[in-house]
């Protein structure tokens, strides 16, 4: 197990910045996911760790230790990317073996013959020790590799988007299976994803990162329930949060240029009058007869236990979350309210909570 540190991390490619002052604290035994966008830097910050780059400025600890001068194979991390680097030529038993087989490491054949059962029992790969690796699935190839990590018992898992080629029920199966491996190992996980939902079903911990800053980390509960700024609030949920501009006036959101208002009593000392923008959850918007607001369904998706309706206010849209036996049609007039203890407030020049603010 290890706790990893970065302490204010830069990292250059020629003119482009792909992290700029990162601290990242990740706790010994802790499943960590690191969220963005495509180019936000994530793969740069695994490949620090793993010693594969070089920070521009910065420290990277493991343990305590400052691991600036150690090699890759000095730092004791395994790699799990999205593309499978299984030998196609061996079995499977063979490339789970490949990882204790070297000199340096002088395992006993009968230990390493423990070790690659005891992963195949983990990932329910028994039957499939003997079979080449070129005649697998994507999901058994991503299993494999993932036990090539595991048989190695290293100090630290770092994980690149390892399910994102896999199909959508594959991929939940495997997410509950590598959140549970990493329960039962008590390993320490750093595991980077474009993905959400990967992200908030797996964490412990996520980190918000854009255009190479950590713009929020916390636990997925906070970091939905409580995002730091307008960026965190629109990027995670799904659907994400709705985010609508206006002024606080005597108690009440009055929402410009869309020309409508909520009650909304909880604002802050000195809020009223201030540009500000209002977050609300979808599933938060409330549809019921009498309420304040009048709109019309513009879009409904079905999603099985729940729909998303799409309403439209004037030029402007928000969602809205509903139950599935909500009888509603394209076109329809609803009325909606919203719950005001769920209501965040941003700057609207800033784009900061007005909790996170100061």
């Amino acid at each position: 197990m290890a706790h990893i540190q970065l302490k204010n991390i830069t990292k250059k490619f020629g003119a482009h910045t792909a992290l700029r002052n990162l601290d990242l604290d990740i706790a010994d035994g802790e499943f960590f996911v690191l969220l963005g966008e495509t180019g936000a830097g994530k793969t740069t910050t695994l490949r620090l760790i793993a010693g594969l780059e070089k920070p521009d400025e910065g420290q990277i600890f493991i343990d305590g230790a400052d691991v600036a001068d150690w090699g890759a194979a000095e730092r004791d991390v395994a790699l799990v990317l999205q593309q499978y680097s299984l030998y196609p030529r061996y079995t499977v038993r063979e490339n789970l073996e490949f990882p204790l087989k070297p000199k340096i490491r002088r395992i006993e054949p009968d230990e390493i013959k423990a070790r690659v059962d005891r992963v195949a029992k983990t990932l329910r790969i028994e039957h499939l020790l003997d079979r080449k690796t070129d005649k697998l699935s994507g999901g058994e190839m991503q299993r494999v590799s993932i036990g090539r990590a595991i048989v190695r018992k290293p100090r630290v898992f770092l994980m690149d988007e390892p399910l994102s080629a896999l199909d959508a029920k594959l991929r939940e199966a495997l997410r509950t299976e590598l959140k549970n491996i990493q329960m039962n190992l008590g390993q320490t996980f750093l595991f980077v994803t474009h993905d959400q939902i990967e992200a908030m079903s797996m964490g412990d911990k996520v980190g918000v990162l854009n255009h190479g800053r950590l713009i929020q980390t916390g636990t997925p509960h906070e970091i939905y329930n409580n995002p730091r700024d307008t960026f965190v609030a629109s990027f995670v949920g799904s659907p994400p949060m709705n985010l609508l501009e206006g002024k606080l006036v005597s108690g009440r959101a009055v929402m410009a240029p869309l020309n409508f208002e909520l009650p909304y009593k909880a604002g802050a000392a000195g809020t009223d009058g201030r540009a500000l923008t209002f977050g609300i959850r979808p599933e938060d918007v409330v549809i019921e007869q009498g309420a304040p607001v009048e709109a019309r369904v513009h879009d409904v998706e079905n999603h099985g236990v729940e729909k998303i309706l799409t309403l439209r206010v004037g030029d402007a849209t928000l969602r809205a979350t509903v139950p599935a036996q909500t009888s509603v049609a394209i076109e329809d007039a609803v009325r909606f309210a919203w719950n005001e203890s769920k209501v965040v407030l941003f700057d609207q020049g800033t784009g900061v909570s007005l909790r996170h603010a100061g």
